[in-house]
């Protein structure tokens, strides 16, 4: 039998505090849900191993350390309002909705809507939290503008679109670069402009929209 609440603590313990996350609401925002819930039955003894995890439509579950350090550099505080781009599994935007007032999260997949919708939801009883299904690059203009914005995808180039929704002194952070292969960036709204910052290399799934890749 696996000890779950066991297994969250020691991912904090050794994946994130131990490669430099610091900020104890995310840490404790990753200690509390529990990742286990957002992968398949047979996926369960590997949550909250160092990895990314498939979930349906071959989509995947970020790894616990690259959604700790995105949270992280988004610098949320409890009264934000947060646009998550990519909803997927869920998890992630349990994360975001742990540690801000409002989550309003894009999925253009919408079986895995329909999933999060309800474990979010339904189940888990989020009441901060609003899913659509759509183009997540086009963004969710009536809720703009937003504290934070998430893109759980690679996009070709930083959305200028999502930018013109953050509010000033707003963050963004964004994998951005090939299909294979992106830069993690931070991108901070400045009155009319932005400046951004690279953080570190990563690998997304491409992100699909008008200001994404075409879909093949």
């Amino acid at each position: 039998m696996i000890d779950f609440q066991e297994a969250r603590i020691r991912m904090v313990r050794e994946q994130l505090v131990a490669r430099g996350i610091r900020d104890q609401s995310v840490l404790m925002a990753m200690q509390k849900v529990e990742r286990h819930r957002f992968v398949s039955c047979e996926n369960q003894s590997r949550a909250y191993d160092d990895m990314p995890l498939p979930i349906p439509s071959y989509q995947t579950i970020s790894q616990p350390y690259i959604v700790a350090l995105m949270t992280e550099l988004l610098k949320l505080k409890p009264d934000d309002c947060v646009l998550e781009i990519g909803t997927g599994s869920g998890y992630q935007t349990a994360i975001l909705a742990e540690l801000s007032r409002l989550v309003y999260s894009i999925e253009r997949n919408p079986v895995l809507a329909a999933l999060a919708q309800d474990l979010l939801i339904d189940q888990l009883e989020y009441s901060n939290i609003q899913i659509q299904v759509g183009d997540g690059t086009i963004g969710w203009i009536e809720k703009s503008p937003f504290q934070a914005i998430i893109i759980t995808a690679g996009a070709p180039a930083i959305p200028e679109n999502l930018v013109d929704s953050l509010a000033n002194y707003g963050n963004m952070v964004v994998p951005v670069g090939s299909h294979d292969y992106q830069e993690l960036m931070v991108v901070s709204k400045r009155g009319d402009s932005y400046i951004s910052k690279k953080i570190c290399n990563c690998v997304f799934v491409p992100l699909i929209g008008k200001e994404g890749w075409p879909e093949e």
